[in-house]
């Protein structure tokens, strides 16, 4: 379900010390049912497992797949435009304590690379030559009392292009990729809650 930008801003999280030259693009939430607030870790070790892209519908692995022509076409993914090279990756910027912390697995098949990853808040990374943007998860008691998920897409544009390219792609954010990411990790937790319980009987 999408959320309004309040509902990541009101969040005590700690990435908010470090990207405020970034924009908030997107808020989104995800049904855990049954989840705890210790069950973070857990919500990860999910998405890893079942979550992946491996299971993206048809139109979103349509979507991606051009994606991935058109930046091979333009040269908008290349390695000089990545993070490290046309912009420091946001680790640079961590204070000592999450610099230190755990950081988190990466995956060649994952774009986004790992930031830091804490109790109850991870953050992942991507540059090319239209944006950076950051995949802020986050665990919050949601209003029924009972834990979710919640996704924030951070960006900031390079340039106009950049900005026109977020404008362009955000419908197709919104009513395709979204849903189906929905789909994906909400049943990613199903699986895993269903694994936990018959594995503990």
């Amino acid at each position: 379900m999408r959320l309004p930008i309040s509902s990541y801003t009101s969040q005590p999280w700690r990435i908010h010390e470090f990207t405020g030259d970034f924009a908030v693009e997107d808020a989104w939430s995800f049904r855990t049912p049954g989840a705890g607030p210790g069950d973070f870790p857990r919500m990860l070790a999910a998405l890893r497992e079942h979550g992946g892209l491996a299971d993206q519908s048809p139109p979103v692995k349509f979507l991606f797949d051009l994606r991935w022509k058109l930046g091979e076409l333009f040269g908008w993914d290349d390695p000089k435009a990545g993070v490290g090279r046309r912009v420091a990756s946001l680790r640079e910027r961590l204070p000592g304590d999450l610099r230190d912390a755990p950081r988190g697995p990466d995956d060649d098949a994952m774009p986004l690379k790992a930031v830091y990853e804490l109790d109850t808040e991870a953050a992942r990374e991507l540059a090319n030559k239209t944006v950076h943007t950051v995949m802020h998860l986050g665990w919050v008691q949601g209003a029924g009392g009972e834990y979710e998920l919640r996704m924030t897409v951070l960006v900031k544009s390079n340039g106009w292009f950049g900005r026109l390219y977020m404008a362009a792609i955000a419908p197709f954010r919104h009513l395709i990729v979204y849903p189906d990411l929905t789909r994906r990790w909400e049943r990613a937790w199903r699986l895993r809650r269903h694994h936990d319980e018959g594995t503990s009987r």
